[in-house]
């Protein structure tokens, strides 16, 4: 591509106005959470950065921490304000293609790529498990404590003692790094976010070819799913592994959409080998491969294929990485965190702490495990459902439902989760309703980001987490209500009319992809 004569790339709408309005905004936003990450991001203490003078003078006193939080604070908020000018204008009827788009999610990402961790600390997780393999040791059956200099390495204590739960295929990436890293947990960093950056890609690539299959517009599908500020902050600045789950299994579900059910199978089957919940989505894959009008014989034939060769590729990953299914056993551990995100915990620690306090000893640990068995037990009900009784549904949509009860009803909810089914629902269609509360949760979901942003709370006065959440619901809110155009797209009024097709092509689209059963005669 070469520049045009109004200064921008020929054959796009890049100009320098586009890049002005839409790109700059959100640019500066995560210019200034990577410098407020200096401050307040997790950094291991063998890192040389901690001589640095800037990050010295802001990581050494009360002021310097909070001045780092304020930038994380304004950044954020103007991150989030960037995205809702792009939704509004092509909510609104503002063309603007993929490429587009793509562009803006480069520039928004780009200053985060060398930025310490933000909002979690799991990169230096999977850089010690990376060495724990390394060392010879089974991650299936060890904690990262058994290898010296774990928490000097950045490792959360939390997760010190707990095997991991992931995949063979991230156990291969994992032991990859930490060889390659020699020693140093800040360059691990830097290429597990390159490795977190691949997943964004494949989100950006796939998320809008599965958009045109269900006749919704690519870049409103790009705009909700793949530029959401929930990525940028958790899959870009806190490099979760989730990102390459999510992205590959959107590619997977998208190739076989596009009738390549097999590559379709092989792709979910990496997504899983990353991080097993990636196998709620082979269902799916299998009713593409039957087909939109397959009856009961031909569905049950798909499955069973889609099943053999997810199969056959997973256990060739295992068979390389050297492991083998000890990650059954260590499905458990994320459920050792207890959070009121997930509503069944939620259920049992508040009923539990309310027994309790009448004196009914022992009442929140019980509570909390039967609300977390009932809704283990109502998740696995709904997904069945969606499988079995799939009509009127795109395969697509039943998954992204399907990861969302799974969500909903788990004993464990981290921000990230929801970006394991967002861009498919964003692919899938939205109704303004729901698109409203999509955004709503988008925003309420970076406050929770913004007040966990400080790695050194403890060193602060006890009420500046309290006062930290207070300022970040004031700046979103100002944000989310300020102007006439986010106050719009908010409060749900007609231009936020939501995702759905918009011409005749996009509506036959649609209909394809629903399944329907085998035809009657």
């Amino acid at each position: 591509m070469t520049p045009d004569r109004r200064g921008g790339i020929a054959g796009t709408g890049i100009t320098l106005a586009f890049l002005l309005r839409y790109a700059l905004p959100g640019f500066a936003g995560t210019a200034l959470v990577a410098v407020g990450s200096l401050g307040v991001g997790w950094l291991p203490l063998t890192t040389d950065l901690l001589d640095w003078p800037v990050v010295d003078v802001l990581r050494a006193s009360t002021a310097g921490l909070l001045i780092s939080r304020g930038l994380i604070f304004v950044g954020i908020a103007l991150l989030l304000q960037a995205w809702l000018v792009l939704g509004y204008d092509l909510l609104s009827g503002v063309r603007h293609g993929v490429v587009e788009v793509g562009t803006v999610l480069v520039a928004w990402c780009l200053p985060l790529v060398a930025a310490p961790p933000l909002f979690s600390r799991d990169m230096y997780s999977y850089y010690a498990q990376g060495k724990l393999m390394a060392a010879g040791f089974d991650p299936y059956a060890s904690g990262v404590a058994v290898i010296p200099g774990w928490f000097q390495d950045g490792v959360d204590p939390m997760w010190s003692e707990t095997p991991t739960p992931y995949g063979p295929l991230f156990l291969l990436i994992e032991r990859g790094v930490a060889n390659f890293a020699q020693g140093q947990p800040f360059l691990a960093v830097l290429v597990f976010r390159v490795v977190a950056l691949v997943g964004v890609a494949l989100l950006a690539v796939y998320v809008p070819r599965l958009a045109f299959l269900h006749g919704i517009d690519p870049s409103k599908a790009m705009w909700l799913g793949v530029l959401n500020p929930l990525v940028v902050m958790h899959f870009v600045a806190g490099g979760h592994n989730d990102a390459l789950m999510a992205g590959l299994v959107v590619a997977g579900l998208a190739v076989a959409a596009e009738r390549h059910p097999i590559w379709g199978a092989v792709l979910v089957a990496m997504a899983a080998s990353v991080k097993p919940i990636a196998l709620l989505a082979l269902p799916f894959v299998g009713l593409l491969w039957a087909g939109a009008r397959a009856g009961w014989g031909r569905r049950i034939v798909s499955w069973v294929w889609t099943v053999l060769v997810a199969g056959a590729a997973f256990a060739a990953t295992a068979l390389v990485a050297g492991v083998g299914f000890g990650w059954v056993n260590a499905l458990g551990t994320p459920g050792e965190v207890r959070t009121w995100l997930s509503p069944p915990t939620a259920l049992g620690m508040a009923l539990g702490k309310t027994l309790e306090w009448f004196g009914v000893t022992g009442a929140e640990d019980l509570l909390v495990g039967v609300f977390r068995l009932i809704g283990t037990a109502a998740a696995l009900v709904v997904v069945a459902w969606l499988c079995l009784r799939p009509e009127g549904r795109s395969p697509v949509r039943g998954a992204a439902l399907a990861f969302l009860a799974v969500v909903v009803l788990g004993p464990v909810v981290q921000p990230w989760y929801l970006l394991w089914f967002l861009p498919l629902f964003a692919a899938t269609g939205l109704g303004r309703r729901e698109l409203r509360w999509t955004i709503l949760l988008t925003a309420a979901f970076a406050v929770h980001g913004m007040s966990e942003s400080s790695s050194t709370s403890d060193t602060l006065l006890e009420l500046t987490d309290g006062i930290s959440i207070v300022a970040a619901f004031a700046i979103v809110g100002v944000v989310l209500l300020a102007s006439p155009r986010e106050r719009r797209l908010v409060l749900g009024e007609a231009v936020s009319h939501g995702l759905h097709p918009e011409d005749p092509p996009g509506e036959a689209r649609a209909r394809q992809m629903l399944v329907s059963g085998p035809a009657r005669t």
